[in-house]
């Protein structure tokens, strides 16, 4: 009795043993190797679920033997039988193309077949093919309806138009957001700059995105598309989603480089033929002949011999002078400063050799970067770090950036996940482009209309490095006035009357997600965009204009708090329900001063407010404070991966707006019908949808738009002045709304 008893008590053991739980830790990949993030991990026959988190890792207690059923949106059901290691890998399966999952409005993952709107994916290693200083005209081309209008400067801004221009305000470009947070791409270039009248570009802030951090960028198109992130939304949205770590350890490393030359095939054709001046013998003429031998010269004593000689014009500035004639002998510009190997020297009258094509230098970019990413069972991490340089196709010119991104992620508990990202940039730009028609800082203007063809790029060059100073071939009225009339050296242009800039900016974001069941979480995220820039400019001393200094520092900080929570779950076999319900808080700070010198420099080369001639006037000083709240929510269904309804709500409250106005709703309704899968013999039909959607998206006023102020111009002696703004502000400004019908195939 004592053996059986004893034998029975042995199978005991091991048939718990063997039923015993244990909890398996596991990483859900798609076939590509990517994170399949918030995948459902359940027990087949059992009770027991999981939702897995944002970087597709999930925990979930079962035996050996038992059967785990996964599913995600655009995957195919996935089962997988536990066995002795509790650390698994699975990989779901991607159907076909019709069902490849793309993010939609505040980071919802879809199914693209079951958008009733429009949208578009373009995958991240697509922006790195090419390398651009501005992550957004990676997408030039790759987007229908999506127009980037790009600057021909370097470094310059990019506007990111989605289906044309909609905002009376000019405020028409979409908005940017990563990881579900929006993040600023504003633009300080002056007015004069941004209407063509001169200035430097500075670039926007979407330069600071580090395209090699990039997973996937989705466009999302329509005003129901967008409808759910609020008033900025009304121009559309590009969502970036970046790179997540993931188990194990990994190393990735990225070299590159480019350069390029002019392409003078777009350039001006230069004429050799003719040199400076504008000679007209009935109108146009520079020296009475007599006594002058040519009147297409100026005629004075150029060389100190006591006899008159013949000079090109310089303070002209075009080539319809005299025809080249090698055996002439004349003084050029380079004749008349004593600091100059050909000081009262004559030289042949021909072409120069050197024509300012020759004054544009070879680009040079290179990329460099490291990642480092890795995790385990409870956490994965990833760290970025990537420097990119670019030297421009003019002297003294080049854009480097210091890029770092962080991202970790950690498993709390089962049901509770915390997940950090910080971005840190840093920009400096030296020698950014003058553009626009009045800015003698534009040279490009110079060299396409305002030229001589007598004119040695080479020797304006080595003028610039011998003295240091502006010798120009454009005089005022040698040989007593070397001063420049219209144009500078340019080589005096892009060392002495230059910009330089820097950013430095912080983008964080920390969130926790709890999941209490399979179909339902809850979002608690906060995050912080943040920078700091400078910009100054010169015009140097001895410019053709006044010498100056100016700077211009802001800082800009943009706080977003938000509580969304989620649903997703099946009410029968053929119908899928998603909802959502939440609530945004934003706030933005923004302070700036710009300072000018008043009436040139003291000392040559002494670039700072200190050295002004006159008393400096009072700075601009600029202070703004916006916030906007909001709630919303929508739910979609889903009926046999068919049928498929939209409809989402949300109201606004803003600071811009006047009291009775500043509270606006916009709803969204959106239908969409996968007609193909009624075809299912028409093999030559992939896909086949029709979709109609109509939504409102509600904008507020810029800042400063409701409240008339007073302007404050400089005081006349000791008496102080005030005057009545040019502008009347509206107290009783409504907001701005888009409405849009939309109806599309495809």
């Amino acid at each position: 009795m004592r053996k059986f008893l004893s034998l029975m008590g042995v199978l005991l053991l091991c048939l718990y043993g063997h039923s015993q739980t244990q909890t398996i830790s596991g990483q859900i990949n798609d076939n590509l190797g990517n994170p399949v993030p918030y995948a459902t991990v359940r027990v087949l026959n059992g009770n027991a679920a999981v939702a897995a988190d944002s970087t597709g890792r999930f925990s979930i207690d079962a035996a050996q033997g038992t059967i785990l059923v996964i599913t995600a949106a655009g995957f195919e059901e996935t089962r997988f039988t536990v066995g002795t290691s509790a650390l698994v890998e699975i990989t779901l399966e991607n159907p076909d193309a019709l069902s490849e999952v793309v993010v939609t409005a505040l980071g919802i993952r879809r199914n693209k077949n079951e958008l009733p709107y429009a949208a578009q994916q373009v995958r991240g290693e697509e922006l790195t093919k090419v390398r651009t200083t501005n992550f957004a005209n990676a997408l030039s081309g790759k987007v229908a309806g999506l127009q980037i209008r790009q600057s021909t400067t370097m470094g310059g801004s990019s506007n990111i138009i989605l289906r044309g221009y909609k905002s009376i305000t000019g405020e028409n470009q979409a908005l940017i957001v990563i990881d579900g947070v929006p993040a600023n791409n504003a633009n300080t270039n002056t007015t004069d700059q941004q209407n063509g009248r001169g200035g430097f570009d500075y670039g926007n802030a979407a330069a600071d995105i580090n395209p090699d951090d990039v997973e996937s960028v989705n466009v999302l198109k329509g005003a129901a598309a967008t409808a759910l992130y609020g008033s900025r939304a009304a121009n559309g949205v590009i969502l970036i989603t970046t790179k997540k770590g993931r188990r194990g350890l990994g190393v990735t490393l990225n070299i590159g480089g480019s350069t390029g030359s002019m392409d003078k095939s777009t350039w001006v054709k230069y004429q050799h033929e003719y040199g400076g001046g504008y000679y007209d013998p009935d109108f146009y003429t520079y020296s009475d002949s007599p006594p002058s031998p040519d009147e297409r010269f100026l005629y004075f004593d150029a060389n100190g011999d006591g006899q008159p000689d013949l000079v090109i014009p310089t303070t002209e500035d075009a080539s319809f002078g005299a025809r080249f004639d090698p055996s002439l002998m004349v003084y050029h510009w380079n004749s008349f400063d004593p600091r100059l190997p050909t000081y009262r020297q004559a030289a042949p009258y021909i072409a120069a050799a050197n024509d300012p094509t020759t004054f544009f230098e070879t680009p040079l970019s290179s990329n460099v970067s490291v990642f480092v990413d890795g995790g385990g069972d409870k956490g994965t991490f990833k760290l970025g770090y990537t420097r990119s340089d670019d030297k421009g196709i003019l002297p003294n010119s080049k854009i480097s950036k210091d890029l770092i991104n962080l991202q970790a992620s950690y498993n709390i508990t089962s049901k509770l996940t915390a997940n950090a990202t910080l971005n840190f940039s840093k920009v400096k730009g030296l020698g950014r482009y003058g553009s626009g028609y009045s800015d003698a800082r534009s040279l490009a203007g110079m060299f396409r209309q305002w030229w001589q063809m007598n004119v040695d790029i080479k020797d304006l060059e080595n003028a610039y490095n011998l003295t240091r100073d502006n010798i120009t071939w454009n005089m005022s009225g040698p040989p007593d006035d070397l001063g420049p009339i219209y144009q500078d050296n340019p080589y005096y242009t892009r060392y002495e009357s230059f910009a330089n800039d820097s950013r430095f900016r912080y983008f964080g974001i920390a969130s926790l997600t709890y999941s209490p069941t399979t179909w339902l979480n809850i979002l608690a995220r906060a995050s912080l965009d943040s920078y700091d820039q400078l910009q100054e400019e010169r015009n140097g001393y001895a410019s053709v204009n006044i010498g100056e200094y100016n700077r211009f520092n802001q800082t800009f900080r943009e706080y977003n708090y938000d509580l969304i929570a989620n649903i997703d779950t099946d009410l029968s076999d053929r119908l899928n329900l998603k909802a959502l319900v939440g609530g945004n808080l934003r706030q933005n700070h923004m302070n700036s001063v710009f300072a000018s010198t008043n009436g040139g420099l003291i000392i040559p080369g002494l670039y700072a407010l200190s050295n002004s001639a006159n008393p400096i006037n009072a700075p601009t000083e600029v202070e703004q404070r916006v916030e906007v709240g909001g709630v919303f929510a929508g739910f979609t269904l889903a009926y046999n991966q068919m049928l498929v309804l939209d409809v989402t709500g949300r109201t606004d409250q803003s600071s811009t707006l006047p009291s009775g106005n500043n509270r606006y709703f916009y709803p969204s309704f959106s239908g969409g019908f996968i007609f193909s899968r009624l075809l299912p013999n028409l093999t030559f039909l992939n896909q086949g949808k029709l979709r109609l959607n109509y939504a409102e998206v509600g904008s507020p006023a810029p800042w400063d738009y409701t409240t008339n102020g007073y302007d404050k111009p400089t005081p006349f002696g000791s008496v102080p002045l005030f005057s009545i703004a040019n502008i009347r502000r509206n107290p009783d400004l409504k907001p701005e709304r888009t409405r849009s019908y939309e109806a599309g195939l495809e």
